[in-house]
């Protein structure tokens, strides 16, 4: 497994997630604050009121980054921490948290890679119809400019929204992520088309304002098509089945990055949903359709394809796949594939802007030995490996996630982090596979197993400040 010499190996987290501090120091309400409110909708109750506390322990945070060797931090920033009310009057603290927040990453000589989107929609404009309303793009346009201005000059790594699939899908469709609604099919299109807007918007404000040169994408959610065999039809299968739209559900792999990148949602789903369409968005495809530097790809599993008789294709259902606590099947051929069909398709470079797994994790005598992430990281990034050498560019890796956090609908029931969380203590520890992680970093991604005897990176990193 190797990797080349500029690659950029980094960790993700979101704001929501980890921050804590809710309604602290001016900081607004979110649609997550909201739904956390209702009864059953989060396991167990749980919220993201405390989180992490990484609103008040980021110096500390940073400094086990720093231990493990990240060379970048990809982080979101929190919508109404900046704009309480969404638009309009601004939180100047929050400002300066983020603002902190990078130059202690940048002393670090950690590259901050800014998210401006990552779920946590302002809750007093979901009040005003959220996506539905078509200023929605405006509003984030103009949210947009503000964090630009401030932090363009020490910035330079931009990604607009993370995964519009799920936030829209889950959010709007089957009511399982904030806002939690279950709308009709003609409204969760017209909450996609202007998320669409949205980011085009942005990428027009980054490019017209950023400080230095921007670099900019915006994050999908990729479920991968693997040819169950390596014969050129199979392979031809996973390729159609990869970008197809067959059924009204939002969770696809084109309908989100066609728009963005080739400038028209795929003509395979317009058929499907004509009916249903937002009103004259052929007008839009221009705002949608702005030039990207790469393309980000948040991939953890896929499916198995095979063709059939006709030149078609056909999933294979699993059933002795290896799966991780999320019920996610184990799949590493997914960032070999990946990468390869989405480079093949809208010819950008391809960064993993996420990848990792959920693990019950054991804490015993302040060690964590997950050996199963090591050998699922360890499996991934060799088939990524594969990918490259076989000519598929790319930038960089990054882990999801850096530490234990809010897992969504999941509260903290499920923990992804390479640090692991005490949240009655907020105490850290770095899992064996931040160890592991380490070394290959330091060796630029030179690895021959998933060894998991590393030592401790630093024994006083793991204690809390």
């Amino acid at each position: 497994m190797k990797f080349p010499e500029n690659f950029v190996w980094g960790a993700a987290t979101s704001s929501y997630q980890i921050e804590g501090a809710a309604f602290l120091e001016g900081g607004g309400r979110s649609v997550w604050d909201m739904l956390g409110r209702q009864p059953g909708k989060i396991l167990n109750g749980d919220t993201g009121r405390v989180a992490c506390d990484h609103y008040h322990r980021y110096k500390h945070d940073v400094e086990l980054m720093s231990a493990i060797g990240l060379q970048a931090y990809r982080f979101s920033i929190s919508w109404p921490r900046i704009f309480p009310d969404g638009v309009g009057t601004v939180n100047q603290q929050g400002l300066d948290f983020y603002s902190h927040l990078v130059d202690e990453l940048l002393e670090n000589n950690i590259q901050p890679w800014i998210t401006l989107f990552h779920w946590d929609y302002p809750y007093e404009l979901y009040c005003r119809g959220g996506w539905l309303n078509r200023d929605s793009a405006d509003w984030f346009a103009d949210y947009t400019a503000l964090i630009v201005d401030k932090l363009s000059d020490r910035v330079s790594q931009w990604i607009t929204l993370n995964e519009p699939q799920c936030f829209i899908s889950l959010g709007h469709l089957d009511g399982i992520h904030a806002p939690g609604l279950k709308m009709g099919f003609s409204e969760v299109l017209l909450a996609g088309h202007n998320a669409l807007r949205a980011h085009g918007k942005a990428v027009q404000v980054i490019r017209a304002n950023s400080r230095t040169k921007p670099f900019i994408s915006a994050a999908q959610a990729n479920k991968i098509s693997i040819p169950v065999s390596d014969h050129p039809d199979d392979a031809e299968a996973a390729r159609q089945h990869m970008f197809s739209v067959t059924e009204k559900k939002l969770f696809s792999n084109s309908w989100f990055s066609d728009p963005m990148i080739l400038g028209s949602y795929p003509e395979q789903g317009i058929e499907l949903f004509e009916e249903y369409m937002p009103k004259n968005y052929q007008d839009d495809l221009w705002t949608i359709h702005q030039n990207l530097d790469y393309f980000a790809t948040n991939i953890y599993s896929g499916v198995h394809v095979r063709t059939t008789e006709n030149k078609g294709y056909e999933v294979i259902e699993e059933q002795e796949l290896p799966v991780t606590a999320m019920g996610w099947p184990v799949t590493p051929e997914a960032l070999y594939w990946g990468p390869k069909l989405i480079h093949e398709r809208y010819q950008l470079p391809v960064v993993v802007t996420e990848n990792g797994m959920a693990v019950d994790d054991v804490v015993d005598n302040d060690k964590v030995i997950d050996k199963e992430r090591i050998d699922f990281l360890y499996k991934y990034l060799s088939e990524f490996s594969r990918a490259i050498d076989e000519g598929v560019p790319t930038y960089g890796y990054f882990i999801w996630s850096l530490m234990d956090n809010f897992e969504w609908a999941e509260g903290y029931s499920k923990r992804f982090g390479i640090v692991h969380v005490d949240y009655e203590t907020q105490h850290r520890i770095l899992k064996y596979s931040a160890h592991w992680y380490k070394a290959l970093i330091a060796n630029h991604g030179a690895s021959k197993t998933a060894d998991i005897t590393a030592e401790p990176v630093n024994k006083q990193s793991t204690e809390v400040v």
